[in-house]
């Protein structure tokens, strides 16, 4: 008798011990097109700005203990979409492309943060773009396709997360309407902007968007100190989480427009956005250093966007520098040469000045005649469009060829404007973080987030 009760009193002391092994806040970074090329290009550009060849400022999450390589590639394909990646990332299942949060039959399949939910944990899903976007919705919703956004909205209610924040759904203003009626009825808070959010934070569930209704955060680029940043949306996320006195939280964080920035191959506004994500990163990695023992951070992303190359022509050199005068991304140029031609006479030197101070044309970003003489083509023939719509097209037109120039100068190219099946990183750090060393698959992620909280 003495033994066996010797023997029971071990195997709860053990059990005990165990106990406090796992992870009770888990952040779950996920930087959408995000490949490696976006993450050295980022750290080369800050040490070409510092007149330093190397990586004189590191992002933070490189510095992370454990490192490794995640396969992205679908079930219907080699190349993934966001859609089949992100239920890969949230589920653990491959699926098709297009298809979230279901089998390739239509099964649904339910993801780390719904079982960190049943776990009794709190649990926040957040963006930089709409909240129904396909990353975001595989963490919550079921469905064959990613267009199906008023149905994805509504599976936010039907999941009942504590946490919500980014860009409004994309849905119908009535839709729109309705759901947050019906979010309200169900003790949703609506916030808008982070000053509303601390006035709001007592409410018992949370939803914070910009200030003024939009189904994107703007780019970090492009952005006014009005505008919600993603370290901001962390803040409040761990500030909320933490208020709900439950076991602990997940909280998954993208950054969305890195994958935007690549798809329209804007090099400069894509460095920005993965410095606006290493930012919130760098929030999370505060809050674990105060809590070392009971925090786990991964980064990583769904895959990669564009093809990015680091260096063309085979000259051996980069230019990086050359991004450092660009203080717009590609689409906010366009809308500025469209309001100057909208004013009146509109001449090529005033719009040979927006090209200097906006994208550091003829400055920064030395570019010859011939490139000089392609850009005064396109905006005379802007000059002498027909009707409105002419002349905003050869405008955007122009501003795409100026961001052109600008990558051109600065060495990188990209072999598309589509995402590539190519490896994407992954960077861990907390209780746990060993789990994710070596070549994974992205389904493993979940399985092994699962493994260290014990979901």
């Amino acid at each position: 008798m003495k033994r066996r009760l010797t023997t029971i009193v071990l195997l709860l002391l053990a059990m005990a011990a165990m106990a406090g092994k796992q992870p009770k806040y888990v952040f779950y970074f996920i930087g959408d097109g995000m490949g490696p090329s976006h993450v050295i290009g980022t750290e080369l550009y800050l040490g070409e700005k510092e007149g330093v060849i190397g990586r004189p400022q590191k992002l933070c999450f490189t510095q992370f203990p454990v490192t490794s390589f995640v396969t992205t590639f679908s079930a219907s394909n080699g190349v993934t979409d966001s859609a089949a990646s992100g239920t890969a990332l949230a589920t653990g299942e491959k699926t098709n492309n297009g298809c979230i949060g279901v089998t390739p039959d239509g099964t649904p399949v339910y993801s780390v943060a719904h079982y960190a939910k049943e776990a009794g944990y709190a649990v926040g899903i957040t963006t930089t773009v709409c909240i129904n976007h396909a990353t975001p919705g595989a963490f919550y919703a079921h469905q064959k396709s990613r267009s199906h956004y008023p149905q994805i909205a509504k599976e936010m209610l039907t999941a009942g997360y504590d946490f919500y924040a980014g860009g409004d759904p994309v849905c119908s203003d009535e839709e729109r309407s309705a759901l947050y009626a019906q979010a309200q009825s169900e003790g949703y808070a609506i916030a808008r902007g982070y000053d509303d959010y601390r006035s709001k934070r007592q409410a018992s569930r949370m939803m914070l968007y910009q200030k003024d209704v939009a189904t994107e955060i703007p780019y970090t680029i492009d952005r006014s100190s009005n505008d919600l940043t993603l370290a901001q949306i962390t803040e409040a996320g761990i500030d909320f989480l933490m208020s709900k006195k439950k076991k602990g939280f997940f909280m998954m964080v993208e950054g969305g427009k890195i994958d935007y920035a690549s798809h329209d191959n804007d090099a400069a506004t894509m460095m920005h956005e993965v410095l606006d994500f290493d930012a919130a990163i760098a929030v999370a990695l505060d809050f674990y250093n105060k809590h070392k023992d009971e925090t786990l951070i991964i980064v990583t992303a769904d895959h990669e966007t564009g093809g990015l190359v680091l260096g063309f022509n085979g000259s051996y050199t980069l230019n990086l520098k050359a991004l450092a005068g660009q203080h717009t991304s590609e689409d906010e140029l366009g809308n500025t040469l469209i309001a100057a031609a909208g004013k009146g006479p509109f001449t090529w030197d005033e719009a040979k000045s927006i090209l200097t101070n906006e994208m550091g044309l003829w400055s920064s970003a030395k570019i010859d005649e011939k490139q000089s003489a392609r850009l005064k083509e396109l905006f005379d023939s802007a000059a002498a469009a027909t009707d409105k719509e002419q002349r905003d097209s050869k405008l955007r037109s122009l501003a795409v060829l100026a961001k052109h120039y600008v990558s051109y100068t600065a060495a990188i190219s990209w072999a598309s404007g589509n995402h590539s099946g190519t490896f994407v990183p992954l960077f861990a750090i907390g209780k746990g973080a060993e789990l994710f060393k070596g070549v994974i698959d992205n389904t493993d992620i979940p399985k092994l987030i699962r493994k260290a909280a014990r979901y």
